[in-house]
């Protein structure tokens, strides 16, 4: 005889809804906003962080910031600078440093791809944004190239183009 099922589950719904959204991935966890605006974002990766115990629950609480970082590679690896990661109150006496270097985590091919890259006169490696990743913090670092102060204007007189033009596309519809 079959047996009967008396628990019914809901398709769609999420498996924990009281998790952080930072923590479940559903949200970055810190971006680097003026990275977009100070440089001409060219190839993007995603990299490994070595992170301490103090470290992951201060970026799970969303006490990361990226403005000032940067990445350098430096003996055959990749490290992370001037990453702001503020102290866990919990943490008693084994804290941690908030802008201590920390080791980026990538294969070797792509650190001598990385290495042929930055190289080039101009380039520099920059994180854009930090995320949880199957419960891993990940690190998304952009090759880039330093703008000038009239990139910075050109590229928002492009902007400013475009949102005229959607503007006076969304007009005509509506007449």
């Amino acid at each position: 005889m079959a047996r009967q099922t008396t628990h019914q589950t809901e398709p769609n719904k999420p498996k924990n809804v009281k998790r952080d959204p930072v923590a479940s991935g559903e949200r970055d966890a810190a971006v680097n906003r003026s990275a977009g605006h100070n440089y001409f974002l060219e190839d993007r990766m995603e990299t490994g962080i070595m992170l301490s115990g103090s470290e992951v629950k201060s970026v799970r609480s969303g006490r990361a910031n990226l403005k000032d970082a940067y990445a350098l590679i430096k003996d055959g690896e990749l490290w992370l600078l001037n990453a702001h990661i503020g102290a866990y109150e919990n943490a008693g006496y084994s804290g941690h440093a908030p802008l201590r270097t920390r080791k980026l985590l990538v294969h070797k091919e792509e650190l001598r791809r990385l290495i042929g890259k930055t190289m080039q006169k101009g380039f520099t490696l920059i994180p854009t944004r930090m995320y949880f990743k199957n419960g891993k913090i990940k690190c998304e670092i952009a090759l880039a190239k330093g703008k000038q102060h009239w990139d910075k204007r050109e590229t928002e007189r492009r902007r400013t183009d475009e949102k005229e033009t959607r503007a006076a596309i969304a007009r005509s519809r509506k007449a």
